[in-house]
């Protein structure tokens, strides 16, 4: 029988896994980026709703929490489009080797958002992380696109991070997940009516688009994130960090073996990718051995 530790910790990695799949179904449908993001937010939001009403949690929230729960998931919505679109104009591997600069950015956020000073190896890494993207960079020049949309959808991914930690000390993973997920879903629809091009959502889409979108609602998202935050309790900040750098190798790999030589890369972007992952880890071991010196 395996201990509580040993199941947490494969749960983890489980999850991860999964963060690392979103991306293979990302290319696996069809429909643009832009679309896909409302299928999997109107979606995920209804799964989300079941399941609040289910464990019979209190749907209200203060004005100032609704106002960040709103902008939050506008913020996510974004992350999401361009994260898809870097997908749908590179691939898979480009993608998510661009998006590891998210701690990078949190790193430099950090500081900003909790009005501390900047500590000297998150500059150190900095440097090392714009070396690893240098690299990036002087690969095909078609996928250039992609990486300056990861880059965009990373450095979102980090703003809402940091929001997320304000909110989650006052309301549930759940909570917060419904009225993100909801407001991402209102703007996109608002978004798209502006534009004209509400006629991308005409629900006829194949079997196969529908079956991954509901993957990509449920398990990639309500799921996951809701589950990831369970998690929180019973493992270390440090075990969650170094796990969930993992979510681009799973991705990278799963890609190759799935897709096959369309995934297959220069060995600079190799090189580039490990210094910026290698980067990333070390950060947070550094900001894991800093907290636990600091008196309880």
């Amino acid at each position: 029988m395996l201990n509580d530790k040993i199941k947490n910790n494969l749960h983890l990695h489980f999850i991860v896994f999964i963060w690392g799949f979103t991306a293979i179904l990302g290319k696996l449908i069809t429909i643009d980026a832009l679309p896909l993001v409302w299928y999997r937010m109107s979606m995920a939001t209804a799964l989300v709703l079941v399941f609040i009403l289910f464990r019979k949690n209190a749907l209200k929230v203060d004005g100032k929490s609704l106002l960040l729960l709103i902008l939050t998931g506008v913020i996510i919505a974004l992350h999401w489009v361009t994260f898809f679109k870097a997908i749908k104009v590179s691939n898979v591997s480009v993608a998510l080797a661009t998006m590891s600069t998210g701690a990078f950015f949190t790193a430099i956020l950090e500081p900003i958002w909790y009005k501390r000073k900047m500590i000297w190896y998150e500059i150190l890494f900095g440097l090392l992380v714009i070396g690893g993207l240098v690299l990036i960079f002087n690969i095909d020049a078609s996928y250039k696109e992609g990486i300056l949309l990861a880059l965009i959808s990373a450095f979102l991914a980090a703003v809402f991070s940091l929001m997320n930690g304000r909110l989650i000390k006052k309301h549930k993973p759940s909570i917060i997940s419904f009225y993100e997920l909801g407001a991402g879903v209102i703007f996109l629809s608002i978004y798209m009516l502006s534009q004209g091009n509400f006629s991308q959502i005409n629900f006829q889409l194949s079997a196969s688009d529908w079956v991954c979108i509901f993957v990509l609602a449920s398990f990639c998202t309500a799921y996951a994130f809701i589950a990831s935050v369970q998690l929180m309790k019973y493992l270390s900040p440090y075990t969650v960090m170094l796990t969930t750098n993992l979510e681009p190798v799973y991705g990278i790999l799963l890609a190759f073996v799935i897709f096959g030589e369309s995934e297959k890369m220069d060995p600079l972007f190799y090189i580039g990718a490990l210094l910026i992952l290698a980067t990333v880890i070390a950060n947070g071991i550094l900001k894991s051995k800093k907290q636990a010196k600091k008196p309880n």
